[in-house]
């Protein structure tokens, strides 16, 4: 083996590593977390990173062509549903009130969810 595949090799060891490590942290804040919000934050952004820094390592190590293909429109796809997801899960709680609201600085999509009627209850804007 030469000295560009060890060091290949070595570099996709320590992204795979820091990928697991950053998914590990995503993890543990969603248990950590106490809403909805946070906990989606802490579902799509790290887990994105550390799948993005996953792929990378296991690209580096595979080197062939069509592994790293596969693994770009794994990147591609993750990249595509992971956020999409997450805002639909949070958007689907805001909608059923479990978002705990009130401690929001702004809130832009009170006045689109409204009816016109106030019965007390709106959310604090």
């Amino acid at each position: 083996m030469n000295a560009w595949a060890e060091a290949a090799d070595l570099a996709g060891t320590v992204l795979l590593f820091l990928g697991c490590l950053q998914c590990l942290l995503g993890v543990i804040g969603m248990v950590r977390f106490p809403d909805v919000l946070s906990r989606s934050h802490a579902a799509t952004k790290p887990q994105t990173l550390g799948m993005l820094l996953v792929l990378a390592g296991v690209g580096l190590r595979l080197r062939h062509g069509t592994d790293v293909g596969t693994l770009a429109l794994i990147v591609f796809f993750q990249f595509l549903t992971s956020p999409v997801a997450s805002h639909l899960v949070a958007r689907s709680a805001y909608r059923t009130g479990q978002t705990g609201s009130r401690g929001l600085l702004r809130d832009d999509l009170d006045p689109q969810l409204s009816d016109g009627n106030d019965d007390g209850e709106g959310r604090q804007g």
